[in-house]
């Protein structure tokens, strides 16, 4: 087990500051559990001698902290109408892409933290996750479905390189043939290749890779700590060459930000190998909204009325639309637009029908209870 790295980190702002090198967030909203908040006010005592410098200097980026979480339960379960799977594991709480729009951040509130920086820089690592997923799948009452892995968090974040956990998990589905899906925009997805290549010849595996812009300058802001979306095609083409079915995800689809790279990004993915594909429309729920009001204030000032005016009108005037049916892709004429140019883009290039055969259920076999396992290495 990777050693427990340190919890020291330097204080943090809770109002909106200059952007950070590597993050996504600009600061830490208060979070909405939190019996009392704090409000910075400056009475003008400690000014630095050199205003001008001070105000101009790069806000120093916080560090990257790992705990470790001991979890009770590892599947989670949904029965939302709108989400393709009903089982999932996050093998990690937070994640270090500090991609600015994600819809994961409010959860971080539950750990008495922020969605901001927080939710970026201190995570929370599971290493018990394969343990408590090899007793679940061994109950009596099991019903085997698809896991999904990347639900909330990337699965493949920069930390799953040391803590392997993800890894850990996909060697049990993979002992037990249970079927699983997987989106991601981590590299680290094809050092699992030895493992998701062999499933895939059973039709127990799938991956999904998330690719919302192609512009390396606005994804350096929008996903500091990902991929490049050429590498994310790469990791495209890569998989499907080693016979794992792959679709591309694009998403999130920002008005007048990331829509007009839509076309680009299904064409460079089908060339790719890339099999099927769907897309979300930007979402902004509860702490989302602050956040990426702010980061459009920090990067793009001249552009940001307009693009929350777009954002509104898509989510009947609001920054959010939370309804089942309506929260993934939006209403109105402009997201009208955005499914009309995806369908077509789909048909020209052979992507709007799911060629790959269904999940295999039926080859599922439970683990070996752990006192099974000890009486081998006895015998």
């Amino acid at each position: 087990m990777p050693p427990r790295k340190s919890a020291s980190i330097d204080p943090l702002p809770d109002r909106p500051a200059s952007p950070r090198k590597g993050r996504g967030a600009t600061f830490n909203p208060d979070n909405r559990f939190a019996k009392r908040t704090r409000e910075p006010v400056d009475d003008g005592w400690a000014r630095p001698v050199d205003e001008t410098a001070a105000d101009d200097a790069p806000a120093a980026s916080p560090k990257t902290t790992v705990r470790i979480q001991q979890a009770r339960t590892i599947i989670s379960r949904n029965d939302s109408p709108d989400i393709p799977f009903t089982q999932s594991i996050n093998p990690y709480q937070g994640c270090e892409h500090g991609c600015i729009y994600c819809y994961a951040r409010p959860s971080h509130a539950y750990l008495d933290l922020s969605p901001g920086l927080d939710f970026e820089t201190r995570l929370f690592a599971k290493p018990n996750a394969a343990e408590l997923l090899r007793r679940e799948l061994a109950r009596p009452g099991y019903r085997c479905l698809p896991i999904a892995l990347g639900a909330n968090t990337d699965p493949y974040q920069p930390i799953e390189r040391e803590w392997r956990i993800t890894r850990q998990v996909i060697e049990v589905l993979a002992e037990c043939a249970h079927p699983l899906t997987i989106t991601t925009k981590g590299a680290l997805v094809e050092r699992d290749i030895d493992l998701l290549a062999p499933m895939a010849a059973r039709r127990l595996v799938r991956v999904f890779v998330s690719i919302g812009m192609l512009d390396r300058a606005l994804a350096r802001t929008l996903d500091p700590r990902a991929p490049a979306p050429q590498k994310r095609l790469e990791i495209v083409g890569r998989l499907a060459a080693a016979g794992i079915p792959v679709g591309v995800i694009v998403a999130p689809v920002i008005p007048q930000l990331t829509d007009r790279d839509l076309e680009r990004i299904l064409d460079a993915a089908a060339a790719a190998g890339a099999s099927h594909a769907g897309w979300t429309m930007l979402r902004l729920p509860r702490e989302v909204a602050p956040l990426f009001r702010a980061w459009l204030d920090a990067h793009h000032p001249l552009r940001a009325a307009h693009v929350m005016s777009l954002v509104r009108d898509i989510r009947g005037g609001r920054d959010n639309d939370s309804r089942f049916g309506a929260r993934m892709r939006g209403q109105g004429e402009f997201a009208k637009l955005i499914g009309d140019r995806f369908a077509i883009a789909c048909r020209r290039l052979n992507l709007d029908t799911d060629r790959t055969p269904a999940l295999d259920t039926t080859q599922f076999r439970p683990p070996r209870p752990a006192q099974d396992d000890a009486q081998g290495k006895l015998f």
